[in-house]
């Protein structure tokens, strides 16, 4: 009889504090049901917000003109460039030819 009111009372204690286990999950889970609820109406919010933002600038830019105008009076001198480019690459051919040379007689 002592053993049966001995496993009463462990279960009895036992179901307590699964029961506390159970009350606090649930409150988790209703603490976050309505963080979920808050941030979905805040996305919502931040996409109607979008959505107008986007609205007003699309109608400022097809209110917007632009006008644009060229200047072709300067003359790009193509001869000058061509030389120039050429004079570089010849410097460049003429070095790397020296170090070949320099490189060749060391090996030599």
């Amino acid at each position: 009889y002592e053993d049966e009111i001995n496993r009463r009372t462990a279960a009895e204690n036992e179901f307590v504090v699964l029961k506390k286990d159970v009350d606090a999950a649930y409150m988790n889970k209703v603490e976050l049901e309505a963080k979920v609820d808050a941030l979905n109406d805040e996305i919502n919010f931040f996409k109607t917000f979008y959505e107008t933002e986007l609205a007003e600038l699309q109608a400022q830019i097809s209110d917007t003109s632009v006008v644009l105008s060229m200047d072709n009076s300067r003359s790009l001198d193509l001869d000058g460039i061509i030389a120039e480019v050429k004079a570089q690459y010849e410097e460049m051919a003429n070095r790397s030819r020296a170090e070949a040379e320099t490189m060749y007689q060391i090996k030599v």
